[in-house]
């Protein structure tokens, strides 16, 4: 619900056509990239499987969406936008690789942050 709230409001922030350039799709995408690829680096090792579960496939699973992105593509190549569907479809996947990445090493980078520690941020039974 969180996630799908977020998402929601950079909606209405960013809002666009159909045969318009998704900017919020294509942000929200790419900061989702970027707090998972954090969350992964600086957690992940240490986190329960329901806080993962919550944090990545529940706030950032609703909050990003691969469906928006083919309804913007669809939409796109509906209204004979071919060259823009092209180019949010490649600028989507670079941007996505990239935030991700840099969200990994910055999440590694963190204080705290311990190689090889497996310890879990909360007991589990």
């Amino acid at each position: 619900m969180l996630g799908t709230g977020l998402r929601f409001g950079l909606d209405r922030a960013l809002p666009h056509a159909d045969n318009g350039f998704p900017f919020s799709t294509l942000t929200a995408n790419t900061l989702g990239a970027l707090v998972l690829g954090l969350l992964v680096g600086s957690l992940w090792p240490r986190a329960s499987s329901w806080l993962r579960a919550g944090l990545g496939t529940g706030i950032l699973g609703s909050f990003t969406t691969f469906s928006a992105i083919a309804i913007s593509v669809v939409s796109l190549v509906r209204s004979d936008q071919w060259g823009i569907a092209i180019g949010y479809l490649v600028i989507t996947l670079v941007l996505g690789f990239v935030a991700a990445w840099a969200g990994l090493n910055l999440g590694l980078k963190l204080p705290g942050h311990q190689p090889g520690k497996q310890e879990p941020l909360v007991e589990t039974e």
